[in-house]
């Protein structure tokens, strides 16, 4: 049986911190061999200091990603939790329609795993200006770390169960059924989203304009206080005056280091 003694964990734990900022605990040793025994298998590898070595060696980044995908938790589902969308649909989104001038409302997405946060925006937003004339520039940037989340959000398909809870006219306007079991996004949708890979801990944030809105949720709670503070400094200064940034509600920002005015739970605004 594949093992890991506490020296690897440290190596391989620090080599993750140091490239994505997730803290790993030491707790995690289990869920570490569980996701990774695999990948170990398949290139030949007995131990983790072999493993190690072969991350660390390689230039073309390909071994990190494999990593970070084996890692990172896509954990998440459509309206998750629904009262930040309720507000983004009732406060946020008249309170921009009536002061943007140029009518170009820009959204980042910062960790939209497997799509179902970006698309439900996108959605909210196809119902929220569907009659405004002209037309709005509504496109939303949807970035995370695992190129595989990415490559299942860009595909759009879920499974029944999975949309089911959704409002019966969504599923009609903005869902088409695929077969007994899936439901893929309309093309309509899936124009209105641009998905990049990203890394949140990296040095520069290559963003030629400021954002309006950011949601960046159960993210931060993988990383420590150092790294979580300088990750909301970023944000805040990737925000327009007036920007809303929504994080999870298991999150919180600490109002003495931050620039940002608490709204509501899990709700910040720059003001």
């Amino acid at each position: 049986m594949l093992r890991i003694t506490e020296n690897e964990f440290k190596l391989l734990a620090d080599l993750i911190k140091k490239n994505y900022g997730i803290h790993l605990k030491k707790e995690k040793e289990t869920l570490v061999i569980g996701r990774l025994h695999k990948v170990l298998s398949e290139l030949g590898f007995t131990t983790f200091t072999e493993y190690y070595k072969y991350l660390v060696s390689d230039t073309t980044g390909r071994a990190l990603e494999v990593l970070i995908d084996k890692i990172s938790t896509n954990h998440t589902f459509f309206m998750r939790e629904p009262d930040h969308f309720y507000f983004f649909r009732d406060q946020v989104l008249p309170y921009f329609k009536s002061v943007i001038k140029d009518r170009d409302f820009r959204i980042w997405c910062a960790a939209s795993s497997t799509g179902e946060e970006p698309y439900t925006l996108a959605m909210i937003l196809a119902d929220f200006f569907c009659n405004t004339v002209p037309a709005w520039d509504t496109k939303i940037l949807a970035t995370d770390i695992s190129q595989t989340a990415l490559s299942s959000a860009k595909a759009g398909i879920y499974s029944k169960e999975r949309v089911e809870e959704l409002p019966n006219i969504w599923k009609t306007k903005y869902f088409s059924k695929m077969d007994q079991s899936n439901f893929i996004i309309t093309d309509k949708i899936k124009r209105e989203i641009i998905y990049r890979r990203f890394n949140l801990v990296d040095d520069v944030f290559p963003f030629k304009r400021k954002f309006h809105v950011i949601f960046c949720r159960n993210v931060m709670i993988y990383f420590d206080a150092a790294t979580k503070e300088i990750l909301v400094n970023k944000l805040y200064n990737q925000l327009e005056i007036g920007g809303y940034l929504f994080i999870g509600h298991s999150e919180s920002i600490n109002r003495e280091t931050s620039a940002f005015n608490y709204i509501r739970p899990a709700v910040y605004r720059k003001i």
